[in-house]
C-alpha cells in the first residue's frame, strides 16, 4: 500500500498555496507549522515573511486565511496576536486519514519511506573474547539495535557489524596455556551452556594469568605465542579459534537473554582487518597523511594538544612495527566503504572513546576514504549510573555482570507479572514468558528513554513500575486494549468518518497520525529517544481517552466500532513503535 498523507502535510499545503498567492515571493517557504495546545496546529511563519516584505504580519495573515479553503481538511482558521494562524482541522478528516493507516496491510501504518536510502553500517554491541560482558555493554547493544530496527524500517540497507575485541596480546598468554593443557575446553558446543562457556573461559584465564606472572619462562613462551599469532602461525590460529568460539558461545547466550538477535556472519572483530594493516600504513605514509616519528606512524593534528600544548598524535604504526586500534579502525573503514560501499558508518560507542574516533575520521577524510559522498558518525552514549549516581558497580566494587544484571530484571518484573496473573487469567508458562518481556523490556527502555549522551541512573524499582514513563506502563496500556478487543463480542472495530470527536478522541488521533514523521524524524537524527517519547506521550493520551470516552458502553453502536477502531489503531501503533526499539508487547499482562 502506498504511504498516508499525513494531516500536518495537508495543512502544510493548504497553507503554503495560500501563502504563495498572498505573497508570490513567499513561494515555497516554510509556514513553521506545529501542534498547538490552543487549536491543533499553529503556524508562526507569517511573522518572518512580513517582515522580509516590509509588510504589516497581522494583515498578511487575514489575507492569507481569506484564500485558505475550509471544509473537507481545515474546519476553521483564526488570526491571532501579531499574524499566528490557528488551525483547527475537521473531524471526518482526522478519522479518514486514521482509517487510511489502519488499512494498510502492510503492517507499516502508512509510513513511508526514507526519500533517499543508502547503505548504512552500523558498529555496535562490541565484547570482548574471553571475558565477561558487563553493564558497560548494554547501551552500546540496545541502542545499537534500536537504530538497525528503525532505519530498516525507513527502507535504509543496514550491515551489522560487530566489532569484537578477538586480538592481542593477552592471547599470546591464553593460547600458550592451552596448548600446554589440551583439554581445558574439550566438549561438544551443543553440549555448553553460554554460562558454562564463560565460566571455562573465565576459569582457565585466571590459572593462565597466575603462571604467567609465576614463572618466567612460560611468560617467555607466551610471549612468542603473540609473535606467531600476528604471523598467522596455523596450529596457533587454530588455538585462538577455539577461544573465539567459546566466546560466540556466551555471547549469544547474553544477546539471547536481550532479546536482541546478533548472527555469526556480522561479527567481524579486530582480527578480521589484520590483512589489510600493512596496505592501510603504506597508503596513509606514502599520500602524507601520516609521517614517521620516533619511528612511529603518525598523523598529527593541529586542534589536538595535550595538558602542555604538545600535539597529540594518533599512533597507527607503534616503533616496534606493531598496530594499534587506530590501525584497525582505519582498515575497518576502508573495507566500509570500499567493499561494503556503505554511505554512511555509525558507531555506537561510549563517549569517552569521542577523541579516538574525531582522530581516526579525520585521518579518513584526509585520505579521501571519507567524503561529501561518505560520512561517518560516532553516535556516543554516556554511562549507566547507579542509584547513587557513581558509575554502576556491585557492593564489593566490581563492574557488574551483565547476564546478572538482565537475570535480576526478569526476576523482578515475573513478580510484578504474578500479582495481577490470576486477575487478568495468565497461565505459568506466560507468567514466565510475560516476566522475560516485561523485564528486558524495562532496561531497555529505561536506556532508550533517555538521550544517549546522557548518563542515566538504573533503578529496577522504577524500571518494572507500572506508573510513569516506562515500558510496563506502555506494555501494559497495549494490553489493555487487547482486553477490550477481547470483550467486544460481536462489535467490530470500523472508522466512522460522519461522526463528532470527542476532545479526548481527537488528541489521540492528532497524535497517532504523528506517528509516521516521528519514526522518519527519529531514524534520521538517530535518537531513539524521541520515538521512547512519543510512545510514552501515546500511552498517556490513551489514559485521558479512557477516563472520558467509554468504549463498548459508548452511546450508539457506530460509537462503539469507532472508539474500537481508534483503540485498535493506537495498539497497532505501540506494537509497532515498540518493536523498532526491540522490546516486546504480550496481549495479556
Amino acid at each position: 500500500m502506498a504511504s498516508v498523507t499525513s494531516l500536518s502535510d495537508s495543512v502544510q499545503q493548504h497553507l503554503s498555496s495560500a501563502l504563495s498567492a498572498a505573497l508570490p515571493e513567499a513561494a515555497g517557504a516554510d509556514p513553521l507549522l506545529r501542534r498547538s495546545d490552543r487549536a491543533d496546529y499553529q503556524a508562526n511563519g507569517i511573522l518572518a515573511l512580513a517582515k522580509k516584505a516590509k509588510a504589516n504580519p497581522r494583515e498578511l495573515a487575514t489575507q492569507v486565511v481569506s484564500g485558505i479553503v475550509t471544509g473537507e481538511v481545515i474546519a476553521d482558521v483564526e488570526v491571532s496576536g501579531p499574524g499566528f494562524l490557528n488551525i483547527t482541522l475537521a473531524d471526518k478528516a482526522i478519522t479518514e486519514n486514521l482509517a487510511a493507516r489502519y488499512a494498510d496491510d502492510t503492517g507499516r501504518l502508512g509510513v513511508p519511506f526514507a526519500a533517499h536510502p543508502g547503505t548504512t553500517v552500523i558498529d555496535y554491541a562490541q565484547p570482548n573474547v574471553a571475558k565477561e560482558m558487563h553493564v558497560g555493554h548494554l547501551r552500546s547493544a540496545v541502542i545499537g539495535d534500536a537504530m538497525v530496527r528503525l532505519l530498516e524500517f525507513t527502507g535504509e540497507n543496514v550491515v551489522r557489524r560487530h566489532h569484537i575485541g578477538d586480538w592481542g596480546t593477552q592471547f599470546g598468554m591464553l593460547i600458550q596455556y592451552l596448548d600446554e593443557h589440551p583439554h581445558e575446553l574439550d566438549h561438544k558446543e551443543s553440549e555448553v551452556s553460554g554460562e558454562e562457556a564463560m565460566s571455562n573461559l573465565d576459569r582457565l584465564y585466571k590459572t593462565a594469568r597466575k603462571l604467567f606472572d609465576s614463572d618466567e619462562e612460560f611468560k617467555t613462551r607466551a610471549r612468542r605465542r603473540v609473535v606467531d599469532l600476528q604471523a598467522g602461525d596455523e596450529k596457533t590460529l587454530a588455538i585462538w579459534q577455539k577461544f573465539v568460539d567459546e566466546s560466540k558461545i556466551y555471547f549469544f547466550s547474553v544477546f539471547d537473554k536481550l532479546d536482541m538477535e546478533v548472527r555469526d556472519p556480522d561479527i567481524v572483530g579486530e582480527s578480521g582487518y589484520n590483512d589489510m594493516l600493512a596496505e592501510t600504513c603504506r597508503l596513509l605514509e606514502e599520500s602524507g597523511v601520516a609521517v614517521r616519528s620516533e619511528g612511529a606512524l603518525c598523523v598529527f593534528f593541529d586542534d589536538i594538544k595535550g595538558p602542555e600544548g604538545n600535539p597529540v598524535p594518533l599512533i597507527v604504526q607503534k616503533s616496534d612495527g606493531g598496530y594499534g586500534y587506530a590501525a584497525t579502525d582505519l582498515s575497518a573503514i576502508r573495507d566500509r566503504v570500499f567493499n561494503l560501499k556503505a554511505s554512511t558508518l555509525l558507531y555506537v560507542v561510549d563517549a569517552r572513546q569521542a577523541l579516538h574516533f574525531r582522530m581516526v575520521f579525520e585521518t579518513a577524510r584526509r585520505a579521501n576514504w571519507l567524503n561529501d559522498d561518505v560520512t561517518a558518525v560516532q553516535l556516543a552514549f554516556g554511562t549507566v549510573l547507579g542509584k547513587d549516581g557513581k558509575p554502576f558497580k556491585t557492593r564489593e566494587g566490581e563492574t557488574v555482570k551483565l547476564e546478572n544484571l538482565l537475570d535480576e530484571a526478569v526476576e523482578r518484573a515475573t513478580a510484578v507479572v504474578r500479582e495481577k496473573a490470576e486477575k487478568v487469567g495468565l497461565t505459568e508458562d506466560e507468567i514466565v514468558e510475560n516476566g522475560r518481556y516485561v523485564g528486558v523490556g524495562a532496561v531497555k527502555y529505561a536506556d532508550l528513554s533517555t538521550s544517549a549522551v546522557r548518563d542515566y541512573k538504573f533503578d529496577l524499582d522504577q524500571m518494572v513500575s507500572l506508573n510513569g514513563d516506562t515500558s510496563v506502563y506502555l506494555q501494559y496500556a497495549y494490553a489493555r486494549i487487547r482486553s477490550i478487543l477481547r470483550k467486544a463480542g460481536e462489535a467490530r472495530p470500523v472508522a466512522h468518518p460522519e461522526l463528532e470527536l470527542a476532545p479526548a478522541e481527537r488528541a489521540l488521533g492528532l497524535h497517532l497520525d504523528q506517528f509516521a514523521e516521528t519514526v522518519l524524524e527519529v531514524a534520521a537524527a538517530r535518537e531513539p529517544h524521541k520515538m521512547a517519547a512519543y510512545l510514552y506521550q501515546l500511552a498517556s493520551l490513551l489514559t485521558s481517552f479512557y477516563d472520558q470516552c467509554p468504549v463498548l458502553k459508548a452511546d450508539s453502536p457506530a460509537q462503539v466500532e469507532n472508539r474500537l477502531f481508534l483503540v485498535d489503531l493506537t495498539a497497532r501503533t505501540l506494537h509497532q513503535g515498540m518493536r523498532l526499539l526491540g522490546i516486546r508487547t504480550p496481549d495479556k499482562l
